[in-house]
């Protein structure tokens, strides 16, 4: 029996210094290492990578161990995806571990950011199952909180696109009449003077000289001679044109009692070849192409003019047909229409809103920053002009700015029933989708919007909840806003980030956490303080934030809180 006994002793110490027999120890801190340590928020998510050094003797050859990541905080536990390691004699298809020399593994853990995360650990649970026997062994802890920066994307701050107005407070319009002559002749005939063009000419310079709103800019002479005949003469006869043509109009404007017309200027052109290359052009003559190479060959006028009479079966067509409109002055008068004042039309809109156009509507919404009064104009400008989508877009982006996501997103949508092709209407219904989380969505209302000049602020905003920071700082490009210094921020890019800081226009307790950050990451514990302290006093909720918040673990903030 005592042989027997002490056989079997022999036995089990074989099997147990062959790592088969003897239990799993539990496994040690310092295995394992954890990138990054602390973790860090990623777009909206936070992940990592535990990487586990397992020391020679270690890994029973008929264990399977299955090892759950686990975040705790605040008295939740939140487990990422397990992973399984097996020994060297298990059956499976499990990452297998050598228990004579070891082995490395790699765990890589997920997990949905929440706030309460920024203090936390992540712990490693350890299961083991050898033979069918199961056990646990302790947990261990490879990683202390998360850095929760990339949290402060906010698309909520971002602008929504306006739906522009064409409004223009001075219109100019320009009013004209040619008057011609016959060959070789300077003098104005009664008959041109008389014509419908000229006087509607007068009729609308008395109008505008009679009203408020019209201011005559300036009136200009032009005058011309057609291209044949020698230079000196033709630059004569257009000489005395002009001078014919001013004396005219001078005479006109006095009779007609128009006295305020800015300027009067004249000018003459000897020979019309522009002119004359326009009418060939676009005339029915045979051979016009033979003509305008002739053009294009030759730039001395004479030369043109002896080429062009050379090609004698084209050239008595051109006299009667090209020629005599080149013989002209044309007058232009160019006509300021001065539109309401701002005054006027906060006025009008008070006193009767269907007296303005679509365009003053949406414009006068702009003279106000009281955000009820804007939604009030842009609601009596959908009641009025209904088919006009910029309105609908406009209501909505009001109330997006004042938080009403749901009514905005109707809104939005409503406009891009009206104009499915609004790129304005697209935007903004993508940044309700990034307020939501859909990222999803939002990539594709934002896809329908390209080329839009707002777009950039929204895709930059996307791309940091996609944790990606680079294609997000080149979205937000010079955008001087919150959300384009955290994009240069998490790239590192801090001088790039300050100026952006600087540069917002009006900064809100964001931008002073931002600048804290800023502080911190640089070493500048005045920084950290001071900004720390006019965030916190613009927005107290930052006080507790900034307490978890592990960028500022390295100063004493207490008294600044």
């Amino acid at each position: 029996m005592k042989k027997t006994t002490g056989l079997a002793l022999i036995a089990t110490s074989a099997i147990m210094l062959t790592g088969c027999g003897k239990k799993m120890n539990q496994f040690a801190a310092d295995y394992f290492s954890t990138n990054p340590n602390p973790l860090e928020v990623v777009g909206t998510h936070v992940p990592g990578t535990v990487t586990g050094r397992i020391p020679a003797k270690f890994f029973v050859k008929n264990a399977t161990v299955t090892v759950t990541p686990v975040l705790t905080y605040g008295g939740v536990e939140q487990a990422a995806s397990p992973m399984t390691f097996q020994g060297e004699k298990v059956r499976g298809n499990n990452p297998v571990i050598s228990y004579d020399r070891g082995g490395t593994v790699t765990i890589p853990v997920d997990y949905l950011y929440e706030p309460a995360m920024q203090k936390s650990e992540l712990m490693l649970n350890f299961a083991v199952d050898q033979n069918g026997k199961k056990y646990v062994l302790p947990a261990v802890k490879v990683a202390n909180g998360v850095v929760a920066t990339a949290a402060l994307a906010d698309a909520g701050s971002v602008t929504p696109a306006t739906a522009q107005d064409k409004f223009q407070r001075i219109i100019n319009e320009k009013y004209s009449a040619d008057i011609h002559f016959l060959i070789n002749q300077a003098n104005l005939r009664e008959s041109e003077l008389k014509s419908d063009e000229v006087l509607r000419l007068h009729r609308d310079l008395r109008a505008a000289a009679g009203d408020d709103r019209r201011q005559i800019e300036e009136i200009n002479i032009e005058s011309y001679a057609s291209p044949e005949g020698s230079l000196d003469f033709n630059t004569r006869l257009a000489e005395n044109r002009e001078a014919n043509t001013q004396k005219y109009m001078t005479n006109q404007l006095k009779k007609d009692k128009v006295t305020e017309f800015g300027e009067l200027t004249a000018n003459f052109t000897p020979e019309d070849w522009e002119g004359f290359q326009r009418l060939v052009a676009a005339s029915n003559i045979q051979d016009k192409d033979l003509i305008l190479s002739v053009l294009s060959m030759y730039k001395d006028p004479e030369i043109r003019e002896r080429e062009i009479r050379n090609l004698s079966s084209v050239f008595d067509q051109l006299a009667d047909e090209i020629l005599p409109q080149l013989r002209y002055s044309r007058i232009t008068a160019s006509v300021n229409v001065i539109g309401k004042s701002d005054d006027e039309l906060n006025k009008a809109y008070d006193t009767d809103p269907s007296t303005l156009t679509v365009d003053e509507l949406l414009y006068t919404a702009t003279l106000t920053n009281d955000l009820n009064r804007k939604k009030d104009i842009y609601t009596a400008t959908s009641r009025l002009y209904p088919s006009d989508y910029r309105a609908f877009n406009n209501i909505g982006m009001v109330e997006y700015e004042q938080g009403d996501y749901d009514a905005a997103m109707a809104n939005f949508k409503k406009a891009a029933r009206i104009n499915p092709e609004a790129p304005e209407a697209q935007m903004n219904q993508g940044l309700v989708a990034l307020v939501n989380d859909d990222l999803r969505a939002a990539n594709t209302s934002f896809g329908k919007a390209a080329g839009l000049n707002d777009l950039g602020p929204a895709l930059g905003t996307m791309y940091l909840k996609l944790g990606d920071v680079k294609g997000a700082v080149k979205a937000f490009g010079a955008d001087k806003s919150n959300n384009a210094a955290l994009a240069q921020i998490l790239d590192k890019d801090y001088n790039k980030a300050k100026s952006t800081l600087a540069g917002i226009s009006d900064p809100d307790a964001t931008t002073y956490y931002l600048m804290a950050i800023l502080g911190a990451r640089t070493g500048n514990e005045q920084m950290v303080k001071s900004n720390l302290r006019q965030a916190v006093k613009l927005n107290s909720a930052l006080a507790a934030q900034a307490a978890n918040d592990l960028e500022f673990a390295r100063y004493n903030i207490s008294g600044v809180l």
